[in-house]
């Protein structure tokens, strides 16, 4: 790890997790610190890029967005500049969420979200489909979320560090 956390400022992380929009002295309150201090923490935090950003998180079922698809995206090469241009292409479709690269079968797993199977199936064709070097795409639908959560697991992390 790359920054030195102390007891306070895990706790500071672990409150922001649960309520990234409470106020400096909101959070205070919950790890014993007064507002002013507790805000200056908390802005070191951001400044260092261990808070990268605070959001509202959604409830993509509520807006709409029930279908849920993971796909494996195979390039037909990885030479020259295949790999930076699916990339740059992917940053430009709203519904892909997250894209990561990786070793193995497949070189990238989408997390994509759309209204339905016919939203996706026109995303699919027009966009996914014709993305550059794209040579195979294999989709696969979440029927049930088991669990779904953003927070990172602070206190296995601190027990790790000591």
């Amino acid at each position: 790890m790359r920054h030195k956390l102390d007891g306070l400022d895990w706790k500071i992380l672990d409150v922001l997790q649960q309520d990234g929009a409470a106020s400096a002295a909101d959070v205070g309150d919950k790890v014993g610190l007064s507002q002013s201090p507790c805000w200056r923490r908390i802005q070191r935090l951001e400044e260092t890029g261990l808070i990268r950003q605070r959001v509202a998180l959604l409830d993509r079922r509520e807006l709409g967005l029930n279908f849920l698809v993971f796909a494996h995206v195979k390039l037909e090469a990885h030479a020259g500049d295949s790999l930076d241009a699916f990339r740059r292409a992917i940053a430009d479709i709203p519904e892909v969420l997250e894209c990561f690269v990786l070793m193995g079968q497949v070189d990238f797993l989408l997390r994509i979200v759309a209204k339905d199977v016919e939203a996706y199936e026109a995303l699919f064709f027009k966009k996914l489909s014709q993305l550059p070097g794209v040579r195979e795409i294999n989709s696969m639908m979440a029927v049930s979320t088991v669990k779904e959560t953003t927070a990172l697991p602070l206190g296995q992390l601190r027990a790790d560090l000591g």
